[in-house]
């Protein structure tokens, strides 16, 4: 939803749509929670809610929802391949959220945009009724949060879309916690490269694609250059350790964030291995051979990096996929960082048990 908000204020001004999300999934499905979908009075779909599987239905539902402005609220499960149901071959199941947008959101939509442009992190609270009471939740604490505010500010500041809330479900004082959909806005994760060689191109170009950001830091003002590194967001000419600290002070540095040290240069790589391995950063990775790896342990130590933080670092840095080239190198880092942001083996699936989703 966050790429459509231009789209949706254009739209708003000019007369009602309907905003359907995927607001819970379980299973396999082709699309994630915060998945968005935009419907113009004349049944033109903007986006996707999964691979065509229900986007027939959701419009028919949404010209509803336009017109009377009351929201539905969708289930679709499995159907086999020659079912007549509508529903999911793949065996998911998705919950979507249809409600009416129209010039009164205007107000909300453009909080959002501020927010995105700012690269503040927020969250869209969309209460779960016939007619939906919106707010932009931030990250700052309130004076007095009530259980709602402290389920969706936990929500945003883990960086994840859901539902909180059940209507059945009352708090202390006997207020019912009605379900509410936080809909989790942020910029999106960083990858820091450090070094300006064929690999940190390559790595600059798949990255993107996966949703980093990317920026690429060398100290070399002739080999860190636009021309050179056309595809990466940033081009930073700076000593890496020092641009590292500088951004983590900042607050542009937190648990999503990857650094890659591409370089063989031990006044280039130990530093901001160093600095990097001393902050919360969710991985770092370096490049290079085990003769490599070795001796840039022994040098890590000799600046005081403890044992504990040696273990956050992924060195010789990829999965062993046979890689060669930049771009083969690439693929087998950008691998393991997928693979080690959750409860994956990064193993051949045939080899496993058990759900592929999991």
């Amino acid at each position: 939803m966050y790429d459509m908000l231009d789209e949706i204020a254009t739209l708003i001004a000019v007369g009602p749509i309907a905003v359907a999300r995927v607001i819970s999934t379980s299973g396999a499905g082709p699309r994630g929670v915060g998945a968005t979908m935009l419907i113009t009075t004349d049944g033109r779909p903007i986006g996707s809610l999964s691979a065509g599987c229900v986007e027939a239905a959701v419009i028919e539902t949404a010209l509803h929802v336009i017109d009377t402005g009351e929201s539905a609220i969708e289930h679709f499960g499995y159907a086999a391949d020659d079912a007549i149901a509508i529903g999911l071959t793949c065996g998911g199941e998705v919950e979507v959220f249809v409600e009416r947008f129209d010039r009164s959101s205007s107000e909300v939509i453009a909080e959002l945009v501020e927010a995105r442009e700012t690269g503040r992190p927020v969250a869209l609270l969309t209460g779960l009724q016939a007619v939906p009471r919106r707010r932009v939740q931030t990250a700052d604490p309130a004076p007095q949060p009530d259980m709602l505010d402290a389920d969706a500010r936990a929500l945003l500041t883990a960086g994840v879309s859901g539902v909180i809330g059940t209507d059945e479900c009352e708090t202390p004082d006997h207020a019912p916690r009605q379900r509410t959909f936080v809909h989790t806005f942020a910029a999106p994760p960083r990858m820091i490269l450090a070094g300006a060689n064929d690999f940190v191109r390559a790595m600059a170009a798949a990255a993107g694609p996966l949703g980093y950001r990317v920026t690429v830091v060398d100290a070399r003002p002739v080999f860190a250059t636009r021309a050179r590194f056309p595809q990466a967001d940033d081009v930073v000419v700076d000593w890496p350790h020092r641009y590292l600290r500088a951004e983590q002070e900042a607050g542009r540095i937190d648990g999503r964030t990857a650094v890659c040290v591409m370089t063989h240069d031990t006044k280039f790589d130990v530093p901001v291995l160093a600095a990097a391995l001393a902050m919360h950063v969710g991985f770092v990775g370096a490049l290079g051979s085990r003769r490599t790896h070795a001796d840039r342990l022994t040098r890590l130590r000799e600046t005081g990096v403890t044992d504990a933080q040696l273990e956050r670092l992924n060195s010789p840095v990829g999965l062993d996929i046979g890689a060669h080239s930049p771009e083969e190198t690439a693929v087998s880092i950008l691998a393991q960082i997928i693979a080690d942001r959750g409860p994956s083996s990064g193993g051949a699936l045939r080899d496993l048990d058990g759900p592929i989703h999991r």
